[in-house]
């Protein structure tokens, strides 16, 4: 038979070849090469890139995983997650959030990235414009991309906020093309917290021009300093309305891999992304279900020892940062990132943050993700989500780095 060759450009779906590959996970698979080979030469890379919590799921919820294997709880239930796992989500947004649900208000995904694929399937028809603020964690945009829709870019403040003027023009501009804004509070990559007042004026621009708000708010327990969580849902009954509040268990436990994440909204959101689910998923893992009400209704002290542990690190990166000529950095409030502006080491040689990155990985073995993938090349993210012991020598190695191009 003769050899047949394909053209997989005009076989392969426009929406799979229009996504980019994930610049956090590309940037592990290089280090995780780099990394191999300094081994042999007895060197190492410190890893700023991934954001991951660097302790170990808390023992009481490993224990209901495994009790709840034990019990041959490991069948397919509900697609939007068992009852039990919603009961416990809805008094943890009571509790905590101050917003009041129905169980037909609930639902688990497979992760909080899954969850938010999914609101996205749900609004976005072909050609229909989805607010991002600048920065904006990595996956916001590709999701509205793989919907076919058009992500638009909101500008930000001296603060790193949302700039209401902005705002305002491009609702102005758009009209009723705009189906959705994404807002994320503590905010990846940047830690910015926004306060009440600035929630209840982003929510009284988007009440206004009908448009739809995912609150993603998965680093809502690492705060630091005075600083208060406000879910923009509890704000007034109109935005409640509007909104859907997603979160997960993987940041505040420490259960990235188990993937369960969940959202809340009115039921006729949640009634559409049911039948995505049904299709695309069957349902959340199962044995992680059960240990995720453990994680929520359970003990809370694990997660008080990994923020206070955060805030000791924060301070310290942020004060080392902030010595660093050339380097300006605002403080971040919430979430485990620091944003640092690496601009003024531009030049012949270093024209972006994915060359300042390439070269710090390569010269001096410290691995961070440029600023480009959230959405302003003038910076870089490094995730303190690891030992102080690696922030330290991380931070020594990037203050070398940066005296050496000066």
């Amino acid at each position: 038979m003769p050899e047949i060759s394909y053209d997989f450009n005009k076989i392969l779906s426009q929406r799979a070849r229009n996504l980019e590959e994930s610049p956090t996970f590309a940037l592990e698979k290089k280090i995780d090469a780099f990394d191999s080979k300094l081994k042999k030469e007895g060197k190492f890379v410190i890893r700023f890139g991934i954001g991951q919590p660097d302790f170990n799921t808390p023992e009481n919820i490993k224990e209901a995983a495994k009790i709840a294997i034990d019990e041959n709880k490991t069948k397919y239930t509900a697609s939007t997650g068992i009852r039990e796992l919603k009961n416990a989500v809805i008094e943890k947004f009571r509790k905590e959030n101050n917003l009041e649900y129905e169980l037909e208000n609930i639902f688990v995904g497979n992760g909080a990235k899954q969850v938010l694929d999914v609101i996205i399937r749900t609004f976005v028809n072909k050609g229909d414009k989805v607010l991002i603020p600048v920065p904006y964690w990595v996956s916001y945009t590709q999701q509205v991309i793989l919907s076919e829709g058009e992500p638009v870019f909101v500008k930000y403040n001296n603060e790193l906020k949302i700039d209401l003027n902005d705002l305002e023009k491009i609702c102005n501009r758009y009209g009723k093309q705009v189906k959705l804004i994404i807002l994320n509070s503590p905010n990846n990559p940047s830690g910015i917290v926004y306060n009440k007042g600035e929630l209840e004026a982003i929510g009284e621009i988007c009440a206004k021009n009908g448009i739809f708000i995912i609150s993603d708010e998965v680093y809502e327990k690492f705060l630091y300093g005075e600083i208060k969580h406000y879910s923009i849902a509890a704000l007034s009954e109109e935005l409640k309305k509007i909104t859907i509040t997603v979160n997960a268990v993987s940041k505040t436990y420490s259960m990235t891999g188990w993937r369960i994440g969940y959202c809340a909204a009115a039921k006729e959101i949640i009634s559409q992304m049911a039948k995505i689910q049904d299709q695309a998923a069957s349902n959340p893992c199962t044995p992680a279900q059960w240990a995720s009400i453990e994680a929520l209704n359970g003990s809370q002290e694990s997660v008080n020892v990994m923020r206070n542990e955060y805030e000791k690190r924060r301070n310290y990166i942020f004060e080392r940062l902030s010595n660093i000529k050339n380097i300006k950095c605002n403080l971040p409030e919430g979430a485990f990132y620091v944003f640092p502006d690496i601009s003024g080491f531009f030049n012949k040689k270093i024209k972006s943050s994915f060359d300042f990155a390439e070269q710090l990985l390569e010269n001096d073995f410290v691995g961070v993700v440029p600023g480009a993938a959230f959405g302003d090349d003038r910076f870089i993210r490094i995730s303190y989500a690891t030992s102080i012991n690696n922030i330290k020598e991380g931070i020594d190695r990037l203050e070398n780095f940066c005296k050496k191009i000066s």
